[in-house]
């Protein structure tokens, strides 16, 4: 049988990977497909690199729109990124027929339910697995393994550099301002590491596990984002004391009132497997009613761990090429003329429990009065710790665990306790989430 042919739109790491790992295990990856893979076309604007990768028995053009027009390319790979330039190859991809096979989850966190209604008109398939968690198999995972299922949970470590911050910073004891320098001088951090350590590229990324898990559709602009600029060490290490490390989570949850998602730091017992995922690595959590919970871990990014992902999905749409595509496994796991249109809760409405550190003076009856405040909103105390203040100091640090509440009592206890006059700093917050 004739081999699918391959157009790759960018050549930089992991098309690279893409390539090299094709070359390397073609024979396996025809026994699984059925047919061969062959990446007969590549576009890349740096031409004599791109050659340099792929030899001569590869086509390279700096133009991508002349992959896309070949009528030869059955599929065509999306490496590039952004949400400007990639977009309107994805959609000309679609409209010429062509099946995308892309890795980039702005663009489809963004603008993937205009991309997935595009392809479902035109009957070709739009694959993503290598957009969220590298070479971890999560949207497989989510929209066919766990197909039996209500999901009721998901929470991912879905960052490798913020997690490799977060750990560095509680190994060592180091501030958040050294240990990205570390991460950049690494090659674990971009130059402008914004979309990393502001929980953006995770939000991205947890939209669209929320929309497979839920069958929603993709609403990034409805995700809480925080990132973990504002953490400091002292707050890494009175979790450890209490039990708990710090990781930054995106997290969706099914509630009666609708969906959450939500991109923040969070409290985790330290017991859990997933609080031990230390460095660059990945892992995500999802709990269901019949299989209960489950975890995936491993590499998040990197050349040939994406490529992986990239190449399964390459394997899975050879596989299905010739099938009928109302027959095909939908892009969002839930058929399309069966989506829910559960609404996103703000923020506001989001149950969960918290870490308070509260910079106070060392003074009688300033405990009193901060749990008096809290009794007040109905927010019940889990547990209390205070540092001795040091000799000479006139303050001290006074943590405090809470259960569950909404949001947005919390925010209303916090403002009151922020108005105490012996409240000395802004109050830091961090959402606790046990994941039982």
């Amino acid at each position: 049988m004739k081999p699918i042919q391959v157009g790759l739109l960018g050549i930089g790491t992991v098309g690279s990977g893409t390539y090299e790992v094709l070359q390397r295990n073609q024979e396996e990856i025809k026994r699984r497909a059925g047919r061969g893979i062959e990446v007969t076309m590549v576009a890349d604007l740096d031409v004599a690199r791109a050659k340099s990768i792929v030899g001569s028995h590869v086509q390279v053009v700096d133009d991508a729109r002349k992959v896309i027009a070949n009528p030869d390319i059955d599929i065509v790979v999306e490496l590039i990124g952004g949400y400007g330039i990639a977009k309107q190859l994805v959609l000309e991809a679609i409209e010429a027929g062509k099946h995308v096979v892309t890795a980039n989850k702005a663009l489809l966190a963004v603008h993937g339910t205009e991309i997935f209604a595009a392809a479902h008109k035109k009957g070709v398939m739009v694959a993503f697995e290598a957009a969220v968690a590298g070479g971890i198999p999560i949207i497989k995972a989510l929209r066919e393994g766990l197909t039996a299922n209500r999901i009721q949970w998901l929470a991912g470590i879905i960052n490798g550099t913020t997690n490799f911050i977060l750990s560095e910073m509680r190994d060592k004891g180091l501030t958040f301002d050294d240990v990205l320098k570390q991460a950049q001088a690494l090659g674990y951090a971009e130059a402008d590491p914004t979309f990393d350590i502001e929980g953006v590229d995770a939000a991205h990324k947890a939209t669209l596990m929320s929309a497979i898990a839920f069958g929603v559709p993709v609403q990034f602009d409805k995700a809480y984002v925080e990132g973990i600029t504002q953490l400091e060490s002292q707050d890494i290490k009175y979790a450890e004391q209490l039990g708990y490390r710090i990781k930054l989570l995106g997290i969706s949850k099914r509630t009666p009132a609708g969906i959450e998602l939500r991109v923040h730091p969070c409290l985790v017992p330290s017991k859990r497997l997933i609080a031990n995922v230390e460095g660059a690595m990945n892992a995500v959590m999802v709990h269901a009613d019949a299989v209960g919970t489950t975890l995936y871990y491993g590499k998040g990014a990197g050349s040939e761990p994406t490529a992986s992902a990239v190449i399964a999905d390459l394997v899975d749409i050879t596989r299905l090429h010739t099938a009928d595509p109302l027959n095909r496994v939908p892009h969002l796991a839930f058929q399309p003329d069966a989506m829910s249109d559960l609404p996103v809760l703000p923020m506001d409405q989001v149950v969960t429990s918290y870490y308070l550190r509260l910079r106070v003076a060392d003074q009688a009856g300033v405990l009193a009065k901060v749990t008096g405040i809290l009794a007040n909103a109905d927010i019940s105390i889990d547990a209390v710790l205070q540092r001795e203040a040091g000799e000479g100091e006139s303050h001290t640090d006074l943590i405090i665990l809470t259960h569950d509440c909404v949001e947005a009592k919390m925010n209303q206890a916090i403002a009151e306790m922020q108005k105490l006059t012996t409240v000395l700093a802004p109050i830091t917050r961090i959402r606790k989430e046990e994941l039982n």
